[in-house]
């Protein structure tokens, strides 16, 4: 009995949120303006080929920055974030040590990276091209992330405006520099993308 009720509260809860969370499924009905980058569920995925048997990942996390949303005109969007590099971890400590020394990424010396968005481009329903310049390891170098809206709605935890977004993009990190182990260790890194923005209240 005890755990049957347990459930139909639960279900219960989860129609409350749901119903508050005013949904919106499609790109047109999301509010336009300000937003910044929700930190705590913004994560950066990378993927390269190690020797050629396995894909291995890692994550960058704690990322900051500002999306100036129109819905309207998609193209007169603009983002800039700021990546830190310092944040990379891996499985292995070992590697993640390795990953931010002067061999490879040099952290102390380019803790942070970022992308600044140059042209929006949308390609379909709840799909966009967002071109911008990357500068990573100190180049900048023009790279392209595949967009795809997720979702938009008021978050019933902490009652922020949040717009989603997922992109994926290909980058070579010898275009910045970081050459080791290179071609032993692919040079295509395949970065996955969760964005979470949320709205900034107007003033």
């Amino acid at each position: 009995m005890k755990i049957r009720f347990l459930k139909s509260a639960g279900a219960a809860f989860a129609l409350v949120l749901l119903s508050s969370t005013a949904y919106a499924a499609n790109p047109a009905d999301v509010q336009s303006g300000a937003y910044t980058v929700e930190s705590s569920h913004t994560q950066i995925g990378f993927s390269v080929l190690h020797f050629g048997f396995t894909y291995y990942s890692g994550q960058l996390s704690g990322v900051t920055g500002a999306l100036q949303l129109d819905t309207a005109h998609p193209e007169a969007s603009h983002l800039n974030v700021t990546i830190p590099v310092s944040s990379i971890s891996t499985t292995s400590t070992v590697l993640t040590g390795e990953l931010k020394n002067s061999e490879w990424f040099d952290v102390a010396k380019y803790p942070d990276a970022t992308f600044v968005s140059t042209q929006v481009r949308r390609t379909g329903t709840d799909e966009a091209l967002v071109t911008g310049n990357l500068t990573l390891h100190g180049v900048t170098h023009p790279e392209v992330l595949h967009v795809h809206f997720v979702g938009a709605g008021v978050n019933p935890m902490d009652k922020a405006y949040t717009v989603g977004f997922q992109a994926e993009a290909t980058i070579h990190r010898s275009d910045f520099g970081v050459k080791k182990y290179v071609p032993y260790v692919g040079d295509d890194v395949t970065l996955t993308i969760a964005g979470a923005f949320e709205k900034t209240a107007a003033k």
